[in-house]
């Protein structure tokens, strides 16, 4: 296994929408592993094949603390319903130190597929809801300052640009 570059904000990989997995290969389950050791590196409590520089329909999620592993890794995952939405700070490997209030629904019923080619579905509340919906975004080209204010989102694209040009991005 081996540890991937993260793509950071303003690669254009970010907003292009994923393509399904048709088939579970190898190159599939290593990229699947290879997401995991960059996400437990990083660290991270998921990653999108985008933020990687792959557009494949592929996430990996495990927000279990303590050094305890539980990873989720979903291929062509969807969610088909959510309830209660709160706000809660989110982040994002991809946005290196920049945090912000996301509303996002609380519990969520999800369908995805496993590297044994199983469909899942899955109801997840809490943070482990979040995460879903984050990655989720991810592979249809969205990311989470899309949730903010457009006054809030530019001034984080100004920081950002001043990061760049400091070579802090």
């Amino acid at each position: 296994m081996s540890i991937l570059e993260i793509v950071k904000y303003g690669d254009p990989i970010l907003r292009k929408k994923t393509l399904e997995v048709t088939e579970i290969t190898d190159e599939i389950k290593k990229l699947a592993k290879n997401m995991l050791e960059t996400m437990y590196s990083a660290p991270g409590v998921g990653l999108a094949a985008p933020q990687v520089g792959s557009s494949l329909k592929i996430c990996v999620i495990d927000v279990v603390p303590n050094g305890r592993k539980r990873p989720f890794i979903l291929i062509n995952p969807q969610i088909l319903s959510g309830e209660n939405k709160i706000e809660l700070e989110e982040g994002c490997l991809s946005f290196p130190g920049i945090f912000e209030p996301v509303k996002r629904y609380d519990k969520i019923t999800a369908e995805y597929i496993d590297l044994d080619g199983n469909i899942n579905k899955v109801e997840v509340t809490g943070f482990l809801a979040k995460a879903f919906q984050h990655e989720i975004d991810h592979l249809n080209g969205k990311v989470f300052i899309d949730y903010l204010a457009a006054w809030k989102r530019k001034n984080i694209e100004k920081d950002i640009k001043r990061r760049k040009k400091g070579g802090d991005w």
